[in-house]
């Protein structure tokens, strides 16, 4: 597995590089912003840990970019001593897939560097092809039509809805959602599931006049045909 790691303390960064390269991984090294972004836009990894204070850009702004300027939507792990619930929420809402705080050990964050890498490289499980009425998912491919035709998701997005797929006809509460999706076990009152959410049904529901993915109010959301 493919990581960049993107952090200015140097010993921290060696100690992490040390650590999962101990454990098979193929770790590229960053020590600013500047060089991390160059990195990631040229070059493909399944994991990006990156600190969120960063000489020049810092990591918030890294995330931003990486998300919205260059679509890269490859797992980002934001490491921060700054762990407060509005830095976690913060975090979140600029594009990062989780979060962990400065001091760690460092089997915790292996183990989430691990998830993250098994959510992005393996999305499917056993079912490999999910549909709802005209929607259909091929896990395998990374593909999702509607009515035959592709549509383009962001792999957050992709998640979202494979969670809405499979659990079709059951409503999902937020703290749902973010537990399945996000990996958050917490309220942290963000709104970045209904942020997804609208981002999901601009792209899955209102250019067809089936609506599938339904509001239920003060619970959450379900998907049915």
């Amino acid at each position: 597995m493919k990581v960049l790691l993107i952090d200015d303390e140097v010993s921290i960064n060696g100690f992490i590089n040390k650590g999962l390269s101990e454990n098979g991984f193929d770790v590229t090294q960053a020590f600013d912003g500047e060089m991390g972004l160059r990195l990631a836009r040229n070059n493909s990894f399944d994991v990006i840990i990156l600190d969120l204070i960063l000489p020049g850009i810092n990591g918030l702004e890294v995330c931003r970019k990486l998300r919205e300027a260059h679509q890269i939507q490859t797992p980002i792990l934001m490491l921060t001593a700054l762990n407060t619930t509005d830095d976690v929420v913060e975090g979140l809402n600029s594009g990062a897939d989780d979060y962990l705080g400065k001091p760690f050990k460092f089997q915790e964050l292996l183990a989430r560097v691990r998830a993250l890498g098994r959510r992005s490289g393996q999305i499917g499980g056993p079912t490999n092809l999910l549909q709802v009425a005209d929607l259909t998912m091929d896990l395998d491919q990374k593909i999702v039509t509607r009515a035959g035709l592709e549509l383009q998701l962001t792999l957050k997005e992709f998640l979202l809805l494979e969670c809405l797929i499979r659990n079709k006809n059951r409503v999902l509460s937020r703290l749902d959602l973010l537990e399945k999706v996000w990996g958050i076990h917490f309220d942290t009152g963000t709104n970045v599931v209904d942020v997804y959410m609208n981002y999901l049904r601009n792209k899955i529901d209102k250019p067809f006049d089936q609506k599938l993915i339904q509001t239920v109010v003060g619970m959450g959301y379900v998907i049915r045909e």
